[in-house]
């Protein structure tokens, strides 16, 4: 059992949900990011995406877009931020760590080699933002040969008729993306979530996390009482860029004030089948 089907099988045990933070790597700094990642799974982080910064991320929302462009300037790379992975581990051997980000990037490693040392760093999971089912090949053998879950996208718009097929090798969990459109706008309604995760639920016994425009703790609580996690990653993004001075540096408070919002978001998803 990989750190991913453990994690989420001891969460079932306790009865309850997951918080999966997002962050940019190199957003504003490397070391900021580091500081960052580091301290996410003592505020409350069940599991940790991290965002491989790309130059035209065509799903994110004008926040992340933003975080992606400190963290190029700050000098991020596909490879930077694998080490970036590999220094978190050998702190950190248990927390699963998804990389989430898009094609161009691994095309240029070489799908191949980058599976090997994405695994090798310690990454757990991979979210293809912009990789079809139809093109999945690309990627799935070599994810698979090295133990690395590729987590499908699916999302309101996904029919019926093609949900198995897009979850078609798909493994670790399934990422609901609960509304049509860019990260960070508008976010879904309890009842839209109700109608469109039993649909899940009868096409795959994998978790189902619930992500994009996921902002507060009782937002982050409403999700766990009916998927399995809440990801979280637009309002910390801006919460870190509100910290930085005029330049879009960290600053002292930077890093104590993401974590902060992240251990809010970790006691109501904490609370909330027990509220429930």
């Amino acid at each position: 059992m990989n750190r991913i089907a453990a994690r989420f099988a001891s969460l079932r045990a306790a009865g309850r949900g997951a918080l999966i933070p997002f962050l940019e790597a190199y957003d504003p700094d490397a070391a900021t990011s580091a500081a960052l990642f580091a301290g996410l799974p003592q505020a409350g982080a069940d599991l940790i995406e991290i965002g491989v910064p790309f130059s035209d991320p065509m799903a994110d929302g004008p926040i992340i877009q933003a975080a992606g462009r400190r963290a190029l300037t700050a000098g991020a790379t596909l490879r930077r931020t694998l080490a970036m992975v590999r220094n978190f581990r050998a702190d950190d051997p248990e927390t699963p760590v998804i990389l989430m980000g898009y094609l161009n990037p691994i095309l240029s490693y070489g799908p191949e080699p980058f599976a090997r040392d994405a695994a090798a760093s310690g990454v757990d999971g991979l979210i293809i933002v912009d990789l079809p089912t139809e093109e999945a090949d690309l990627l799935l053998p070599y994810a698979r040969a090295n133990g690395l879950d590729v987590i499908r996208l699916v999302a309101p718009t996904t029919d019926d008729a093609r949900l198995p097929k897009v979850l078609e090798g798909s493994s670790g969990f399934v990422y609901y993306v609960s509304i049509t459109g860019i990260t960070g706008t508008r976010s879904a309604t309890s009842a839209e979530l109700a109608a469109n995760l039993p649909r899940l639920r009868r096409v795959t016994d994998l978790p189902i996390a619930v992500g994009f425009g996921v902002k507060t703790p009782s937002q982050a609580a409403e999700i766990v009482r009916m998927a399995d996690a809440a990801v979280v990653a637009s309002s910390l993004i801006a919460t870190l860029a509100a910290s930085l001075d005029e330049k879009g540096r960290a600053q002292r408070d930077t890093v104590a004030r993401v974590l902060a919002d992240v251990r809010a978001l970790a006691e109501g998803v904490r609370d909330a089948r027990v509220a429930a």
